[in-house]
């Protein structure tokens, strides 16, 4: 066993994490969805989402059966809803394709939507015990430091350096152990910012910290400059107090769920309420801009408001509903967007 296996082994049975709710009954099926969730996501975050996921979806088959709507619904506010939307496809592919069983081989798992290379060993080291290797970002961050790896992040010689050390250090036995300890290590001490190096136990390994390089190692990405896109969503409301959505596309920025109809300039917006709603009278005056971030632009939305005479409809064949703003569906709505309508449900 490796001395870093070893170290983090030992670290990890007194200050490692031991209660987290995926880490109980550690089915396939569970440590499969937290791994999905926890892809760019903190743990603080996840855990109530993870709750209320796996109380609606106890099994595959359960999330297979789901309409895509109710599993964005759950995700809502989770972000990056590609995830949600491959674990509903990889959902029912495994009941259609593996009987209703996660897969137990790496290839047959990353065959599936939304499993690479690491979530795949993560399932099954974690919750079969397999000898596997993962390589997820935290693990990434603690091999260059120890290692004092220092190439491109995203660069394939990088990546072929971290994967051969992530597989030097995983052990035969105790594998599961071992695979939770480092991402906990990497989670909550050798952190991006600001690491507890004098309570680390690898210190002695660590190259980074020898050569007083801790804080430029793993380097940063490069990013190219961040933009700002602004943009008009419309909001159109009925008498009976609905207001009228529209499924965005399945790709791009929140792919597959709904939202306001969306416009480009103010123009466009006024000419859509003219010829696409039935007896619509727009406000001119547009209500406060809201700003989102996303991971590499930020976006200013400029609510305009439209009130609808009676059970007004909708001319155009794209699909769209009257969201009841009192009853609501459970549909996915994007975490800006079911605030701002919560403030006109007013």
């Amino acid at each position: 066993m490796s001395a870093l296996a070893r170290a983090l082994i030992r670290w990890h049975a007194t200050h490692g994490r031991h209660d987290l709710p995926w880490q109980q009954d550690r089915t396939p099926y569970r440590v499969w969805v937290s791994e999905i969730m926890l892809q760019q996501t903190q743990v603080g975050t996840v855990i109530d989402y993870y709750r209320r996921f796996l109380q609606r979806f106890p099994d595959v088959q359960s999330l297979a059966a789901a309409s895509m709507d109710e599993v964005l619904h759950l995700w809502s506010g989770l972000g990056y809803y590609s995830r949600a939307r491959n674990l509903k496809r990889a959902a029912e592919r495994i009941v259609n394709e593996h009987g209703g069983e996660l897969p137990s081989s790496r290839d047959a798992l990353t065959d599936l939507p939304g499993i690479g290379r690491s979530t795949a060993a993560a399932i099954l080291s974690i919750a079969l015990g397999q000898h596997e290797t993962i390589l997820d970002g935290n693990v990434r961050r603690v091999l260059a430091r120890v290692f004092g790896i220092d190439g491109p992040p995203a660069a394939a010689a990088t990546l072929r350096a971290l994967w051969a050390r992530a597989e030097e250090c995983t052990p035969s036995a105790d594998t599961a152990i071992y695979t939770q300890a480092i991402m906990d290590f990497g989670a909550t001490l050798c952190t991006r910012h600001e690491p507890r190096c004098m309570h680390c136990p690898v210190q002695g390994e660590c190259v980074a910290w020898a050569t007083g390089r801790v804080s430029e190692l793993p380097p940063p990405r490069s990013r190219a400059a961040r933009r700002t896109r602004a943009i008009f969503m419309l909001l159109a409301t009925r008498a009976s107090g609905e207001v009228l959505l529209r499924r965005r596309a399945a790709t791009g920025v929140w792919g597959g769920l709904w939202a306001p109809p969306e416009f480009a300039t103010l123009e466009d917006a006024t000419a859509y309420c003219g010829v696409q709603l039935d007896r619509a009278r727009l406000c001119l005056e547009p209500l406060a801009p809201i700003k989102h971030g996303f991971t590499h632009f930020d976006l200013e939305i400029t609510p305009i408001r439209a009130s609808c005479e009676g059970l007004a409809g909708v001319a155009e064949g794209t699909e769209t509903l009257w969201y009841d703003l009192h009853e609501p569906q459970r549909i996915g709505l994007p975490a800006p967007i079911a605030a701002l309508l919560n403030r006109i449900a007013v």
